[in-house]
């Protein structure tokens, strides 16, 4: 039970660093390495209001989201969206893309460097155990589990049951038939990519409670929740929170049984295994 719990408590922190990724990837479609460094920002910003205003992440999240928000949305219209324009197939926006936010995690990791330094940094908060079914957790790997829950069943909420989260899968599944039917295609990607951005810099915000971070530590966010991200499915939230979920449980289970050392080996194993035998994912669509 131990290892269940455990489990899933980490495989809603991956849910929590992957969701954002998933939007952008799947409806913008931009592959994105800086989404790692975004994840950064949001905990820098969550250490600073805590540490200078002894204000709770719980609050400290939601007041910098309109600001990550507007920060996302400016980065595509004014660096991705030529890209979009410029490319004649899907490889080459992709191929792009991953260039373009592969110099822009650079210049994310420099700027945080100037401003906050290269030191690590981490903050106490909701530190005490608490007890589920007998074995003591801490409390605030326990509400990032639940924040990541909550998150993630907004926006599947949303997604499905409203006219632009509507829109916003059409762009996801066939971007020129959702031209052809009245939506803006730009306008959607970028609700998504800053949309993305904003989920993915909360999670950060949550997680930096009690993960120690520094500038450079994004790309292992990246890695992981691209893989999360292709696993469930590109585009589909739903199959992100389950891929994090298995994915977590995988490596708690790895750890207590066989050695701590070979978690990153077994994400990947199960990474290849996906890719072989479901290319699509757990929840993707299968080419036509």
């Amino acid at each position: 039970m131990d290892i269940l719990i455990t489990g899933l408590l980490l495989g809603g922190i991956y849910a929590l660093m992957a969701m954002g990724l998933s939007l952008q990837y799947g409806v913008a479609r931009i592959m994105n390495l800086a989404n790692g460094e975004m994840l950064v920002v949001g905990a820098f910003a969550a250490f600073w209001f805590f540490t200078v205003a002894q204000l709770s992440p719980l609050i400290s999240v939601f007041l910098i989201a309109p600001v990550i928000f507007a920060l996302n949305w400016l980065i595509y219209q004014f660096m991705l969206l030529p890209l979009v324009k410029r490319a004649k197939s899907q490889g080459q926006l992709e191929v792009d893309s991953i260039l373009a936010t592969f110099g822009m995690s650079f210049i994310l990791v420099g700027l945080m460097v100037a401003v906050f330094g290269g030191d690590y940094f981490n903050y106490t908060f909701l530190a005490e155990p608490m007890e589920i079914l007998g074995n003591t957790y801490a409390a605030n790997r326990v509400v990032a589990f639940l924040m990541a829950m909550l998150i993630g069943g907004l926006l599947y909420l949303w997604l499905n049951h409203t006219r632009p989260g509507m829109a916003m899968r059409a762009v996801s599944v066939d971007t020129e038939a959702a031209g052809l039917v009245g939506i803006d295609v730009q306008r959607m990607s970028a609700l998504a990519f800053a949309l993305g951005g904003t989920v993915t810099a909360i999670g950060g915000g949550f997680i930096s409670t009690f993960q120690t971070m520094d500038a450079s530590i994004g790309i292992l966010f990246t890695m992981k929740a691209l893989i999360i991200v292709i696993m469930g499915g590109v585009g589909d939230i739903r199959g992100t929170i389950v891929a994090a979920l298995v994915l977590g449980l995988l490596e708690t289970f790895i750890a207590t049984v066989i050695d701590p050392g070979l978690t990153l080996a077994a994400a990947y194993l199960m990474f290849i295994l996906v890719l072989l035998f479901r290319p699509q994912g757990f929840f993707g669509r299968k080419p036509s």
